[in-house]
């Protein structure tokens, strides 16, 4: 962890992202006004967030293999086996990870959670994405930004409603990532589940959480000026590279790869 970490007070008054997610996966890590958001959500729900965190493991394992070394992920979320390092260092030891998020119950985790490999590194930072420049600075103590990072923005952005100027955000993240980088992005969608999609954003409202899903032409922009990687810009349970895709499954996201000319 980086030293001097703030120990900010978990509000277990109010729900959060990152634990109603952990909730929807399963997960222990939450509180019961995190559990009456997700008992709120349409039942898909549990299964979209499951198909979601498959494209990540499979997306940083093909990375990986290809040679990416350094990974900078945002919005982490509650660490659950396997996260993010474990699978990449499972292939590469040395590589270097650097988490954020901005939930202090991740903080508690993360420091007992995301133990790197003797040869590599992982880090934590306590930060938002709403604050991309301090993540930056922060992650260049651990990164090496003149080398290829991969950017890793999982089931995050539509939490950033339009006024906070997600495309903004991600542009100035992806501008200081060298020649070679690639951003790794999932986001929500009721493009193949309209029929759930006042259900899902009521519940949010009523745990005053901010949703924004997005259509197929909305998420396209954070991609601008980069190069989509085959399948391109997916449903989560259609990006497959090095296996056949199982039988088509809906899926609550859109989910690409994109590397950094």
């Amino acid at each position: 962890m980086t030293a001097g970490t703030p120990r900010p007070r978990i509000d277990t008054s109010k729900p959060h992202p990152a634990r109603v997610y952990d909730w929807l996966l399963g997960g222990k890590d939450n509180y019961p006004v995190d559990q009456r958001v997700g008992e709120t959500l349409p039942e898909e729900a549990r299964g979209n967030a499951a198909r979601n965190r498959a494209f990540m493991h499979r997306a940083a394992a093909w990375l990986a293999k290809n040679g990416v070394d350094q990974f900078l992920d945002i919005g982490t979320g509650i660490p659950t086996a396997p996260n993010l390092h474990q699978i990449v260092q499972a292939i590469s030891p040395r590589a270097r990870i650097v988490y954020a998020d901005s939930d202090p119950i991740v903080l508690r985790h993360a420091e007992a959670l995301l133990t790197s490999t003797p040869e590599g590194a992982t880090d934590f930072l306590h930060a938002d994405v709403r604050q991309p420049e301090t993540i930056l600075e922060r992650a260049r103590e651990v990164l090496d930004f003149d080398r290829p990072v991969a950017l890793s923005l999982i089931a995050l952005l539509h939490f950033l409603p339009d006024d906070e100027d997600p495309y903004r955000l991600v542009r100035t993240l992806v501008d200081a990532l060298a020649s070679g980088s690639y951003l790794l992005l999932s986001h929500g969608t009721a493009d193949q589940h309209p029929e759930l999609k006042q259900e899902t954003e009521a519940a949010y409202k009523k745990g005053a959480i901010p949703l924004r899903m997005r259509t197929r032409s909305e998420v396209e922009p954070f991609f601008a000026g980069l190069e989509l990687v085959a399948p391109g810009l997916v449903f989560a349970t259609e990006w497959h590279r090095e296996e056949p895709a199982p039988a088509r499954e809906r899926s609550g996201f859109y989910v690409g790869v994109a590397r950094v000319p």
